[in-house]
């Protein structure tokens, strides 16, 4: 009998990853900054994330089941993280009805409209951020001091730790402060410590892989590092960089997200350095204190270019040389 050779399509072996398996082992690893979060602002921390992921996930639903007139796929765990992301890029005191503009802008203009998950150019979460921030900057930039021990937060405004750097570094808290979280900010930039308990999650998991969030806190090591040896001031302290702001919540859970980064290693790094190059850039001289979500944002739009020049060559294909 003629033997043939039979060749189905990839994937030959199935991994067992599910979109709903990623994105909630996502979810586990922002437990950690998740409960630093209701430990410094107590009831506000719980009242916002649970009013984000609220807003995120009806919004999309309401968004796909009356106006797109398809079935609603909030089950997979996509509309929940940008829900808990974008908590945890605001204020614990940021009123309700911008954090609802906010998501609406997250789900329906960035998300949605270009086709749902798998199809956006942009980051759901940063995209939103960002037009908050531009929209309300009075109100996203005014933060609560931590809660006292009677469990209540301060009226009074605090700076974060990236606006006195520039203005009143001799103010700044320890870096073991800044390590641990209790110091003002957004509610999941606080605990450098429990976002590195997260990173570590997701690479035993193998959700995502090292070569994103170590290249970007790398390249801002380094080049803060760099500025620090010839002019050791506060303000290009590479510790400082890393522990503070935005910046391990952006590296480690929005830069990886597999729709909007590159699908090559060699990209994915080149993804990295830009993104921990423009970052530096603006805290250090841009009109922001906070450059991370811009910089994630411009690199977003330039994943497509990276991807083509870092993709392999497809089996037979001429290569031409000038």
């Amino acid at each position: 009998m003629e033997q043939k050779l039979i060749v189905s399509p990839s994937p030959h072996v199935h991994s067992g990853d599910t979109i709903e398996k990623n994105m909630y082992n996502v979810l586990i690893a922002l437990i950690p900054a998740f409960l630093v979060s209701l430990y410094v602002f107590r009831l506000d921390a719980l009242i916002i994330t649970a009013c984000a992921v609220l807003f995120c996930v009806g919004f999309e639903y309401l968004i796909v089941r009356y106006i797109l007139k398809k079935t609603p796929t909030v089950t997979d765990g996509s509309a929940i993280i940008t829900g808990v992301l974008l908590a945890f890029n605001v204020p614990s005191d940021l009123p309700l009805w911008i954090l609802a503009l906010g998501s609406l802008f997250a789900i329906g203009v960035v998300k949605l409209s270009f086709g749902g998950l798998g199809n956006n150019i942009f980051n759901p979460a940063i995209a939103g951020r960002i037009f908050m921030l531009i929209s309300f900057p009075a109100q996203m930039t005014t933060w609560p001091v931590i809660a006292d021990a009677a469990g209540t937060t301060d009226a009074v405004s605090s700076a974060t730790v990236l606006g006195n750097l520039k203005l009143a570094p001799e103010s700044l808290p320890s870096l073991q402060a800044m390590f641990l979280g209790t110091e003002a900010g957004s509610l999941g930039e606080m605990s450098a410590l429990a976002l590195l308990l997260g990173l570590l999650y997701l690479l035993w998991k193998k959700t995502i892989t090292w070569h994103i969030p170590i290249s970007i806190m790398a390249t801002v090591a380094l080049f803060t590092g760099i500025l620090y040896i010839f002019d050791p001031i506060t303000l290009y302290h590479p510790l400082i960089h890393l522990f503070s702001g935005g910046l391990m919540l952006g590296a480690i859970f929005m830069a990886t997200d597999y729709v909007t980064s590159p699908m090559t290693r060699k990209g994915m790094l080149i993804y990295g350095v830009g993104i921990g190059f423009v970052t530096v850039a603006i805290r250090l001289w841009g009109a922001y204190p906070e450059g991370v979500s811009f910089a994630i944002l411009l690199m977003n739009a330039l994943t497509p270019l990276i991807n083509n020049y870092t993709s392999p060559k497809r089996f037979g294909e001429v290569v031409k040389h000038g």
